[in-house]
């Protein structure tokens, strides 16, 4: 690894190659989405299927929109965008994985361009964590691609439980998210548990178990600065979009067209809003009710999934 620290020593030349590469890993999703999205549009045998999204663009665009203002301010947008999608039934099940992943890319790749240079973090311990997150997702989305309807909702039942459970401990500071540090990054066993812990997580996003929570109690837990978890948790859920699962969700074809054109196009203005207008809220109660309404919706996704598994018993 002395490589990394011969090229990105200096915080600062680490900060400028990060950003060149949400550029353009922007530009390469950009083309790759758009691409596959133009050549449905003129696909006839699509059509219903696109008649029928169309009916939820505002909704998604409103789910987009409300979802990254908060993850920008630190929520996380997947368990909110999950249950909307959820609740008001605007994507199919089946797509929800890859909705999320496919649309989040662009205002997360936006995020994590303007919060590369929030702390000057230790340049290696985060290139080698992206590094980790990026390969977890990638592998993590050929499994999910292949995943039927009733295990994608056993899926995110699972996952969304996880996820309000770490987001719960996280707002009553139990466990690691009591632990305060001050280190910018981290070396020898310590560096191989980040590693090995934000490959994991990149793999889970794949099924809509959001990153920020576990990520940031991954730093505290390692006795990183709080600050360190905002150019850690953005930046990997960046790359690992952006490089490693969105390529395989478009390759399969599992995402929400809509959705994703919606998510993409109000999720940044929401990022631009909420970083630029607004920059912190009084986010408490809030978080609480995305906590409640989290564990609704993965009960919601067990109930759907226990259907399924009774439907099949009497075929």
């Amino acid at each position: 690894m002395e490589w990394i620290k011969e090229v990105m020593g200096d915080p600062s030349n680490a900060v400028f190659w990060l950003k060149l590469i949400c550029v353009v890993g922007f530009l390469f999703d950009l083309w790759l989405v758009g691409r596959d999205v133009k050549k449905k549009f003129a696909d006839p045998s699509f059509a219903p299927e696109l008649n029928k999204q169309k009916k939820h663009f505002w909704w998604n665009s409103f789910v987009g929109f409300i979802a990254n203002f908060f993850d920008t301010l630190g929520i996380g947008s997947f368990a909110p965008s999950t249950a909307m999608y959820k609740m008001h039934a605007s994507v199919d099940d089946i797509n929800i994985p890859g909705t999320l992943n496919v649309g989040d890319t662009f205002p997360v790749l936006v995020e994590a361009f303007l919060f590369f240079s929030f702390v000057d973090m230790d340049p290696l311990t985060l290139i080698l964590m992206l590094i980790a997150a990026t390969a977890g997702a990638w592998l993590g989305a050929d499994i999910v691609t292949k995943l039927d309807r009733t295990k994608v909702r056993w899926s995110m039942g699972i996952g969304l439980f996880i996820l309000g459970i770490v987001m719960l401990c996280r707002q009553l500071q139990v466990g690691p998210f009591g632990v305060n540090g001050e280190a910018m990054g981290v070396t020898g066993v310590k560096l191989v548990i980040a590693v090995v812990v934000n490959f994991v997580l990149g793999a889970l996003m794949n099924i809509g178990v959001g990153l920020y929570a576990p990520c940031m109690a991954l730093c505290a837990v390692l006795g990183m600065h709080v600050g360190t978890a905002f150019p850690a948790m953005m930046g990997s859920c960046a790359y690992l979009m952006a490089f490693g699962n969105t390529p395989v969700f478009v390759k399969a074809s599992r995402y929400d067209v809509i959705g994703v054109l919606a998510n993409g196009i109000f999720g940044c203005i929401g990022v631009y809003v909420a970083y630029y207008l607004v920059k912190s809220l009084p986010l408490t109660v809030l978080l609480y009710i995305v906590i409640c309404v989290v564990f609704i919706t993965s009960l919601m996704f067990f109930r759907d999934a226990i259907k399924d598994s009774k439907a099949r018993a009497k075929a």
